[in-house]
């Protein structure tokens, strides 16, 4: 009997139409698409006290490890990385905000990690999805849009801090300022277009343009990689077990949930993967796999990983299988190597990105339904009280007690969960003693 050669056995390229040439096409599609997180996530996590070299090794080898894990476990064309809107909660709003360590916030992104490996591994997850309104899932989503805009702006210079109005506009007369716009507008230009690898080409086009100007000194391309010390076993979950990183933990658990199904369920229907009883094939390993990779990511020094919504790009060049998750893998290890260019990119480059990146968060907002005020008004509360109060966790706790109150106050107390009259309570708790 003939032998099926093992790339076969583990992927099963034959049975969901594909070939080995087309998932690794679609892997390097799909890395190109999602590797300006080796450069972002460095220069975020910078702000933090983190070592930079170190925080790169991580996000590299975090990335590498989960996309293995979904590709070798789940067989799906999934690549991972840590969240970007997670990654500026962890710097902007928990240690720059909030003022706890680095260290500490890992810690928060372990248990949450732990907590989301738990309820994908029962029914508890489904429950607490199937029992948030709609309304609040597609706010929050839009909200850290709106807060990664800000930060993406704030790190630019293009909005300043005001005395008089508490925000103003920065003086575009400095390079910086002008590149960081550039790079924006070159993201959206060509993203139209659809040019492959349209915001990792415009971070490398501006950066170059900062280099000849003489605002970027060039120290090499290719180096050895920086050690991951610094952040190895970082985290504190002592300090993180305190009562007032409940509602820490909490935003690292909810964004990561919605997220994840969000961009697994989207994947799952672009790559065939819909049985014809409607059930989702190995939908339970992509999961687990996904929820696993946030607590592996935290060893390393990662903040939470999470599946990329740019794997759909994957997914239209043809992946089907895990092969492309892992050949996204390969790439981010390979990445490690390219430490001295991902110091170079300045930060300016990195914010026309995230600008970018918040305005395809803000699509969400248009599954609201707003014509019923006491949805719409909760999904607004949520969605800017995270810009606001420049923290995640309190708009999503603002948008949960605010949803909860008008249902009660409207008689439509049937529309208020099990799950949202505790996580409401929990939330109310945190601002009445905390």
């Amino acid at each position: 009997m003939h032998q099926q050669p093992l790339i076969e056995r583990i992927f099963a390229l034959r049975d969901h139409g594909t070939s080995v040439r087309q998932e690794l096409m679609a892997g390097l599609t799909t890395f190109v698409t999602m590797a300006y997180v080796v450069f972002v996530t460095p220069n975020m996590l910078a702000n933090t006290g983190m070592d930079h070299g170190a925080v790169f090794v991580a996000t590299c080898i975090g990335s590498a490890v989960a996309c293995f894990l979904m590709g070798f476990y789940a067989n799906w064309p999934v690549g991972l990385a840590p969240g970007i809107g997670l990654t500026a909660f962890f710097a902007y709003s928990v240690v720059g905000e909030m003022g706890y360590r680095w260290q500490v916030a890992l810690g928060a992104v372990l248990i949450a990690g732990v907590l989301f490996v738990l309820m994908s591994l029962s029914r508890v997850r489904a429950w607490i999805m199937e029992s948030i309104p709609l309304c609040l899932r597609y706010s929050m989503g839009a909200g850290v849009g709106l807060f990664l805009g800000l930060i993406g702006l704030k790190s630019a210079g293009i909005v300043v801090p005001s005395e008089a109005t508490l925000l103003a506009l920065g003086s575009f007369r400095e390079p910086p300022k002008l590149l960081a716009a550039l790079c924006f507008l070159m993201i959206a230009t060509l993203s139209f277009w659809r040019v492959f690898g349209a915001i990792l080409i415009s971070i490398l086009v501006v950066t170059g343009i900062g280099w000849a100007l003489g605002l970027v000194d060039y120290q090499g391309l290719v180096s050895s990689p920086p050690s991951l010390a610094p952040t190895w076993m970082a985290m504190d979950i002592r300090g993180a077990l305190d009562l007032s990183m409940v509602s820490v933990i909490l935003a690292f658990l909810f964004i990561n949930i919605f997220d994840t199904a969000g961009t697994l369920m989207g994947v799952a229907h672009r790559a065939g993967l819909i049985e014809p009883d409607g059930s989702i094939e190995k939908l339970p390993r992509a999961l687990k796999a996904d929820s696993t990779s946030s607590v592996l990511g935290a060893f390393v020094g990662s903040p939470p990983v999470t599946s990329f919504v740019e794997s759909a790009a994957g997914v239209a060049a043809g992946g089907r299988t895990g092969l492309t998750a892992v050949t996204v893998g390969a790439l981010f290890l390979l990445c490690v190597f390219f430490s001295p260019l991902a110091g170079m990119i300045p930060a300016y480059a990195t914010a026309g990105a995230l600008i970018y990146v918040a305005m395809l968060m803000m699509g969400g907002m248009a599954q609201i339904r707003w014509d019923d005020l006491t949805d719409a008004i909760p999904a607004v509360v949520t969605m800017i009280m995270m810009p606001l109060t420049f923290s995640i966790a309190n708009g999503i706790a603002l948008g949960f007690l605010t949803y909860t109150a008008l249902k009660l106050c409207t008689g439509q107390h049937r529309q208020v969960s099990l799950s949202l009259y505790i996580l409401s309570a929990v939330f109310l708790a945190k601002f009445a003693f905390l």
